[in-house]
């Protein structure tokens, strides 16, 4: 009884001890307090940049291409020839049609003659008018017959234009999916272009958000890499789809960029930061300093002082980095103490 006395008094002086150790290293880590700054920060939501007028010219007939005016990345006018497919049957048969419509137009001439010859014998009672009837309606049968044949020569004109592709409107090409020689078929792609001057960038913003991007003047766009500040929008700029995604509850939003802005091209990663009246009541900035913040594989982390004064590690997540400081989205809420020395408050047991 007297030895396992003394084992359990031994045993307590050591959890003591070890306690003790805790607490001194514990209360030598430097700490910062969270504290709430307010409704005041931005949020960004991940877009893409898009062309407005984005076309892909397709082949409307059969025809080999024989000829390709352009290659991608070439500026182009409107009406500039793209394309053209080998024509030579259509227009064979084009001028096949206008050798008809002459031969037709021949054979109404001699009817309308042999008409009017009809018509002079019977004034003078010299034939029928069953006679009368049969020439008239011989003058008839051809001028049917010339109109349809011009319709059909007109056709056959309109059908030889498909070989030749143009473009729509001034823009630059983007894709030739193509080669010469190749074999268009209706419907197949030819050539893809679009219009510099006319891009947007287009973002999914949560329901609750887009209520209040109607008439505010604080939506700004970024494009990494391209702008070096946040490009102003005007309340002119936004549309919002009429529909929200049943999936996730977002709203598509298209912001036009700027005429001149130079260097942007469709696909380009892009991001909108939504003003502070879009954020969700309560919804408050919380920064903390840069260095505080620990990265694990996948995990992005902080530790924070439990009510005993632990340093325990807890997942967040992050938003805009400003200097020294960065922002914390979700995972921490003010009052939290959070370890400014991670490495130190690592070996705290």
């Amino acid at each position: 009884m007297l030895m396992s006395r003394l084992a359990t008094a031994a045993l307590l002086t050591c959890l003591l001890a070890v306690q003790a150790v805790w607490a001194v290293e514990a209360t030598t880590l430097k700490t910062h307090e969270v504290l709430a700054n307010g409704p005041t920060r931005q949020i960004s939501v991940d877009g893409v940049v898009e062309a407005v007028r984005d076309t892909t010219l397709s082949a409307q007939v059969h025809g080999a291409i024989v000829s390709l005016q352009v290659k991608v990345g070439d500026t182009v006018k409107a009406g500039q020839e793209l394309v053209r497919l080998d024509a030579r049957a259509a227009s064979q048969s084009a001028a096949a049609s206008v050798a008809q419509v002459d031969a037709a137009r021949a054979s109404m001439q001699v009817a309308s003659k042999e008409f009017e010859r009809q018509k002079q014998l019977f004034q003078k009672q010299y034939i029928s008018k069953a006679a009368l009837d049969r020439a008239q309606a011989q003058l008839q049968a051809t001028q049917a017959q010339v109109q349809a044949l011009q319709a059909q020569a007109g056709a056959a004109t309109t059908q030889s234009g498909f070989y030749v592709l143009k473009a729509p409107y001034a823009g630059v090409i983007s894709e030739i999916p193509v080669a010469l020689g190749d074999m268009a078929m209706p419907g197949r792609p030819l050539v893809r272009l679009y219009d510099p001057s006319a891009l947007r960038v287009t973002a999914m913003v949560p329901q609750m958000a887009a209520t209040a991007l109607f008439g505010n003047q604080n939506l700004q766009a970024e494009i990494p890499g391209l702008t070096t500040s946040h490009i102003p929008v005007q309340p002119g700029q936004i549309r919002l789809l009429p529909t929200v995604d049943a999936a996730t509850h977002t709203v598509q939003l298209r912001v036009a960029m700027p005429p001149d802005l130079k260097g942007a091209t469709p696909g380009m990663f892009a991001r909108l930061w939504l003003p502070a009246a879009a954020l969700a009541a309560g919804e408050l900035r919380i920064q903390i300093p840069a260095g505080a913040v620990v990265r694990r594989a996948e995990m992005t982390g902080v530790y924070v002082l439990d009510a005993q004064g632990r340093p325990l590690l807890r997942q967040v997540r992050l938003g805009r980095r400003s200097g020294e400081q960065v922002e914390v989205l979700s995972g921490l809420r003010p009052g939290d103490k959070v370890a400014t020395d991670p490495q130190a408050a690592a070996k705290v047991r």
